[in-house]
């Protein structure tokens, strides 16, 4: 599927504050911890859970909230299928759709029980 300029709109518009409690609702379902979300976004993000917490406090649009992070030097690392968008074939252009795509994909693997160093991707040495 392609990406259109009014989708990536659409999500750098959403508030980051109105889905965090889906992706943690989520995560607990399949017996994972906020802890855990939360090391996952500090891992890709670099914001810990006092940052986190100011920016769902601050009701900070996904745009805002990806113009703040400090991404992770591996999040082109993170590949593979979110909702019918293959990550890597998502065109720069549409900046804060792939990194919300990134984002999910990590979520993905969390909620399916994958390993903590398996998701928080390392170079190949």
């Amino acid at each position: 599927m392609k990406v259109t300029a009014e989708k990536n709109e659409k999500v750098a518009k959403m508030i980051f504050a109105s889905i965090y409690p889906l992706y943690l609702n989520r995560l607990e379902k399949n017996g994972r911890t906020k802890e855990e979300l939360n090391q996952v976004l500090e891992w890709l993000t670099g914001f810990n859970e006092d940052k986190l917490q100011e920016l769902i406090d601050d009701k900070v649009t996904f745009e805002t909230f990806f113009q703040k992070a400090n991404l992770h030097p591996n999040a082109h690392l993170i590949k593979g299928v979110v909702c019918g968008y293959r990550i890597e074939e998502i065109e720069d252009e549409f900046e804060v759709y792939k990194k919300c795509r990134q984002m999910e994909k990590l979520i993905d693997e969390l909620a399916r029980g994958r390993k903590m160093e398996k998701i928080l991707r390392q170079e190949k040495k």
